[in-house]
């Protein structure tokens, strides 16, 4: 399923989601500027599981090489296509979040939401010298939010149909439940893989949008405004 975008308007101005794609572009243009450089960059502002876990137990433990990363990682991309896809489901979802927290809780949820994503795929492929990098962690958390918040709001939806092409409008709860299901059994299935290279980082998608779920109940609780009755 190809989301192509919903039937649910936000009451507010998206500055903050349409501010993250911006940054996200731009970055994307200063790595293609860097040439044979990539790699080293990567390297520094990705997070790699393995590095992660031997700085934590080194004396050399700083900001920028252990945890530094977990932020800049969410702002950096492997391709055209992996900035695309994640900067699209952004701009479907996200500025209905943004509009249900507000400007500046949506950007802690978001640099949260992300920061849990990596944790998540690090716990899981400590052994890996593999960059992880992507929005997909942190956006996951707004997909999980957006499911639990407007699970019935209509999302025009791709839908391949054997070798047909159908477009269809589904419920949120559908076309993000089933999204889920995809990146959980593939999860899954990459625990038992006998590589762990380059590829999609499952457990960060999953981490997401998990703590998207839980971090939003959490605001619920805390920043809801509760009824005063008046005498």
């Amino acid at each position: 399923m190809i989301p192509i975008r919903d039937r649910n308007p936000s009451g507010t101005f998206p500055y903050v989601t349409i501010g993250i794609i911006i940054i996200n572009v731009l970055i994307f243009l200063y790595e293609l500027s860097l040439g044979s450089g990539l790699g080293e960059f990567i390297m520094k502002f990705g997070v790699v599981p393995l590095k992660v876990s031997y700085y934590s137990q080194a004396s050399d433990l700083t900001f920028v090489n252990t945890f530094f990363p977990f932020i800049s990682s969410m702002f950096l991309h492997g391709g055209f296509v992996h900035l695309i896809g994640n900067m699209w489901f952004l701009w479907i979802f996200g500025d209905n979040i943004e509009d249900k927290l507000g400007h500046f809780r949506f950007i802690a949820f978001y640099l949260l939401c992300g920061i849990i994503a990596s944790s998540v795929h690090v716990f899981f492929s400590i052994q890996s010298k593999v960059p992880c990098v992507g929005a997909s962690g942190a956006i996951a958390g707004v997909l999980g939010a957006y499911m639990i918040t407007f699970p019935r709001a209509r999302v025009v939806t791709i839908v391949p149909v054997f070798v047909f092409i159908q477009v269809m409008e589904l419920p949120a709860m559908v076309v993000l439940g089933f999204w889920f299901v995809i990146q959980f059994f593939s999860g899954a299935a990459s625990i038992t893989a006998s590589t762990s290279g380059a590829g999609v980082a499952w457990w960060a998608h999953i981490g997401g949008f998990a703590a998207g779920v839980i971090i939003l109940y959490i605001m619920r609780i805390f920043f809801t405004r509760k009824p005063v009755r008046r005498r």
